[in-house]
């Protein structure tokens, strides 16, 4: 039956439903029955390739041709019949095995093969690995394609601004200038080194029976390499094989997974806050759509609401995946069920971050930089240049620079004047002098416009 989304009890499923519709079939129940149908059909080819397996193969081409289709062509009808097997059975992964055996139906090779469906494994055999298929396609298919794509449009931003000086504020106090340019392309550094991490994170698999040790199959073919045949098939899928575990993949690349995703976000939530507030002080203005409405009280109000969306959203994923890292490495003992629901709950955090790094671009794309009131506020900014008279006096040899410069700047406004004024006191060569004389704040960045450019 289909819910209207005003109904959906996730705002996931809900307010935000299409924004996350790239990962409906990636994490929802029908794409976790798609991938342990997968895992299960992979799993009968394998064996029936063996050749110490001589009760099920070789396939022939039209066998081969049948199990390919089962797992190609499966679709939300199979997954709805898979769900009413599951009524019956009260187990899931027991439901696609039985799933299997009906789309197999009767016939000369097929009596066989229903027997060895499910050979030798326990649940989780199928489960790790469908999860680890899901997080893998997540990650390539959604998550770092859209990475890109905000990190380029910075980039973007941080070339075309990099020579444009801006105030710098640390502890909220003025500071030595820096650049447009250059505080996006810190962004873009930071963002880059996330992306990279998150790519690295080997995901693992594992596929050793009941509890690890291939207890099964090596009482049923004492002969097979087991361990060779178990690890040929986990990286067949794409997955790197564990050979050490219990009943249950550790998780530990899990937690990994997550606490990659969660760095990032963290990286994100700093940048939208930044913004936020160079919004607040007027170094941005925001496109406005005419028939957007800011305030349901005051008229003039453009709201900075992408960055805020981003930001809650970001926190709600950063809570989840917390969780995840922390909780799925831990079971008591051989296995414990714990970790299964929690499982569950990958495509929700996982939608959170997407409906940000979405709301995040669109608020890049609103933005407007406004050069005139961002020169204004560093151009009289005349005490950020104590920095640079201090530095060179010492070059020079002058007593106690700073705390001459202190005296000078601390607590009081300074200005043009009295800071040229005080350049001319200095017995230090004539042609520093003049540099000194010509610094201002605008010009007063450093590197900064390089930097910015080589990003």
């Amino acid at each position: 039956m289909k819910v209207s989304t005003l109904r959906a009890l996730s705002p996931a499923d809900g307010r935000y439903s299409d924004k996350v519709a790239g990962l409906r079939d990636i994490f929802s129940e029908f794409g976790l029955i798609r991938f342990r149908v997968l895992v299960e059909v992979r799993w009968l080819q394998c064996l029936a390739d063996e050749p110490g397996i001589t009760e099920i193969g070789p396939l022939s081409s039209v066998m081969k041709d049948v199990l390919n289709d089962i797992v190609d062509e499966f679709g939300l009808d199979d997954a709805e019949r898979v769900k009413t097997i599951e009524a019956t059975t009260n187990h899931d992964v027991k439901a696609v095995e039985y799933f299997i055996r009906e789309k197999l139906g009767d016939g000369p090779e097929t009596d066989s093969l229903k027997d060895f469906l499910h050979f030798s494994c326990t649940s989780e055999d199928i489960n790790n690995l469908s999860y680890a298929l899901m997080l893998r396609a997540a990650r390539s298919e959604v998550l770092l394609p859209q990475m890109r794509e905000l990190r380029n449009r910075l980039k973007t931003m941080a070339h075309k601004y990099a020579a444009v000086a801006m105030l710098s504020r640390t502890h909220g106090q003025t500071a030595s200038p820096t650049t447009l340019g250059k505080e996006l392309a810190n962004v873009v550094a930071r963002l880059q080194r996330a992306e990279k991490q998150l790519a690295a994170v080997e995901i693992l698999g594992k596929f050793n029976g009941a509890v690890g040790n291939y207890n099964a199959h090596a009482v049923t073919y004492p002969d097979a390499d087991w361990p060779a045949i178990s690890h040929r098939f986990v990286e067949s899928l794409g997955v790197l094989p564990n050979p050490y575990t219990t009943q249950i993949e550790p998780h530990d690349w899990t937690a990994e997974y997550s606490h990659a995703l969660l760095r990032y976000n963290t990286i994100l939530i700093d940048f939208a806050r930044d913004v936020w507030g160079y919004i607040s002080l007027g170094y941005f203005r925001q496109k406005v759509a005419k028939n957007e409405v800011g305030s349901s009280t005051m008229p003039h109000k453009v709201n900075p609401i992408d960055f805020e969306n981003a930001e809650g959203n970001l926190g709600v994923a950063n809570a989840m995946l917390s969780h995840f890292a922390e909780k799925l490495p831990i079971s008591r003992w051989q296995r414990d069920l714990t970790d299964s629901t929690v499982q569950r709950n990958f495509g929700v955090a996982t939608g959170y971050l997407v409906i940000a790094l979405q709301s995040l671009q669109k608020g890049v794309d609103k933005l407007q930089v406004n050069e005139e009131a961002i020169r204004s506020d560093v151009a009289d900014a005349w005490e950020v240049l104590a920095e640079a008279v201090q530095t060179v006096m010492r070059r020079y040899g002058i007593p106690e620079p700073y705390e001459k410069l202190k005296a000078l700047t601390r607590g009081q406004a300074v200005t043009k004047d009295i800071l040229r004024a005080f350049i001319k006191t200095l017995e230090i060569p004539d042609d520093e002098k003049s540099r000194l004389l010509e610094l201002t704040p605008e010009t007063y960045t450093g590197l900064a416009a390089q930097q910015a450019k080589d990003i």
